[in-house]
């Protein structure tokens, strides 16, 4: 792990993902149908989700009527967000649930995790994901071996023990967030060298994977839509995405550093904001009281 001159705290969070999408109401469908997410709040044009009544948010919807779907690798931006789910059961069960509603997914190995890959009905990446025990990821320096592998999906399934998918179990949290940008030695400069972001993978091609208390990644930046546009605002997109950290002297110090390397921070009553090189918009706040990393 390279770490960053001042880096985050240990303790940071990820919190809810801002989605821009066409149809409020299908979005909703898609969402407690296929990923089992419960709305915590709904209105005419914005819906937010969570695991259950009282959870921290997760997802939050905002309408755009005639929002353009978007296909993969076609924009800057979200690549996907990935939601991360207690334990190797629950995601063998998530499985087994997709193939009986008939629901397309792509699977991997990532041998700190097992991933599966879908796309709502807009085309936003999403990722559901179980990780290895922590002991089980294996270091070479200051990288942690990441890959993407086949996914052994009957041995996934079998760890389901038998049991049926019931929606997003207690436990789940939003586990990181990858975009594509334009330029790594950019997506470094901003995400690690002036945000504080470590470093955990550097060599795999095209990308930068980065991160807090030695998790694997908290953030994947990858170059593999290069040539693609930034998303604007008439496309199904990513509005902003959160991280939070433990306490208001830690966000309040970042902001400065942000500003100090010539990023516009705006301040607000929750934290403060920034976008990215590519416009991909960054809110940092304090962690709420129940938060777990």
């Amino acid at each position: 792990m390279t770490t960053a001159q001042h880096s985050l705290p240990d303790a940071l969070t990820l919190g809810a993902v801002h989605l821009q999408v066409a149809d409020l109401n299908r979005s909703l469908g898609y969402y407690q149908r296929v990923i089992g997410l419960t709305p915590l709040s709904i209105d005419a044009s914005a819906a937010v989700l969570g695991v259950g009544a009282g959870s921290e948010p997760l997802v939050a919807l905002h309408q755009r009527t005639g929002a353009r779907a978007v296909s993969r690798h076609s924009r800057l931006g979200l690549y996907h967000f990935a939601i991360l789910l207690p334990d190797r059961a629950s995601l063998g069960r998530f499985l087994g649930h997709l193939a009986e509603i008939g629901t397309m997914a792509a699977t991997a190995d990532h041998a700190v995790s097992e991933a599966v890959y879908l796309w709502d009905p807009d085309g936003l990446g999403i990722e559901i994901y179980a990780d290895r025990p922590r002991n089980q990821w294996r270091w070479h320096g200051a990288e942690v071996y990441m890959t993407t592998e086949p996914l052994d999906v009957n041995a996934l399934l079998s760890a389901s023990a038998g049991k049926p998918w019931t929606g997003v179990p207690s436990g789940t949290r939003m586990g990181h967030l990858h975009l594509h940008v334009g330029s790594i030695p950019e997506a470094d400069g901003f995400y690690h060298r002036t945000l504080g972001l470590d470093k955990t993978v550097t060599s795999y091609p095209g990308a930068l994977f980065m991160s807090a208390g030695g998790y694997h990644h908290h953030l994947g930046t990858n170059t593999w839509a290069r040539n693609a546009p930034a998303s604007d605002e008439d496309d199904a997109r990513l509005l902003e995405w959160t991280i939070r950290l433990p306490a208001t002297a830690d966000v309040d110090r970042t902001a400065t550093r942000m500003e100090a390397g010539g990023y516009q921070v705006q301040r607000d009553a929750e934290g403060w904001r920034v976008a990215d090189p590519w416009g991909t918009v960054l809110r940092v706040a304090v962690s709420s009281p129940d938060a777990a990393r």
